[in-house]
């Protein structure tokens, strides 16, 4: 099954795709561990990206797509793929569908209430990278990590200020890509309240459905 994740910040994508990516027996493909991995494996398009993110310039879709495109043609990736983070826009959802055809679009959708919740609740240690929140995972003790005692901190990100203009660029950003998906029936819209293991079943039980349907 070959699938592209959307959704706000805040809605679990990652968790669910991490989730699925087992349930499913399908690779997660997320753009951003593509470019990580590129770059510290130093291929050629690794290089480039280095170079682009060092100075302080958005990475270009052609070598976006170009890492997807490498990435999709992976042995692992021939019975389908959980995409993570691309398509953005139109021209990069026009430029996957020259690369591969896909199933379904899986657009996980949640309140803008809940999403500040769950956000602005994380907090992180510094030293490890951990990450806690103070309603669904808290430290053992208030304000500190549990293995290295360090106080915990918030991220700017995280901050509900930030979080509002993050979901603002969200939305102005992914509402025609959405309208696209949509208009090629390929949208499958998914409620993201609950538990990741509720979300995640009522996901697979949708994709089913659509199956069938198909």
């Amino acid at each position: 099954m070959k699938l592209v994740f959307l959704g706000p910040p805040g809605a679990g994508k990652g968790t669910i795709a991490a989730l699925a990516k087992e349930s499913l027996s399908i690779p997660h493909v997320s753009t951003g561990e593509l470019f990580r991995k590129n770059i510290r494996m130093g291929t050629a398009l690794g290089k480039k990206v280095r170079d682009i993110l060092a100075a302080g310039n958005l990475v270009p879709d052609d070598v976006t797509v170009a890492m997807v495109k490498d990435r999709l043609a992976e042995a692992d990736a021939e019975r389908g793929y959980i995409l993570d983070g691309f398509p953005r826009t139109i021209a990069q959802a026009e430029a996957l569908a020259g690369i591969s055809g896909i199933d379904h679009v899986v657009n996980f959708l949640l309140d803008k209430e809940s999403i500040v919740r769950r956000l602005s609740g994380r907090r992180m240690s510094k030293s490890t990278g951990k990450i806690y929140h103070l309603v669904y995972n808290p430290p053992k003790r208030d304000g500190v990590d549990d293995e290295t005692g360090e106080p915990l901190i918030q991220r700017e990100d995280d901050k509900e200020e930030a979080i509002l203009h993050r979901l603002e660029v969200y939305e102005e950003q992914t509402t025609p890509l959405i309208d696209y998906y949509r208009r090629r029936g390929l949208l499958l819209d998914i409620d993201a309240t609950g538990t990741p293991d509720v979300v995640h079943a009522r996901m697979l039980e949708r994709l089913g459905k659509a199956e069938k349907d198909a």
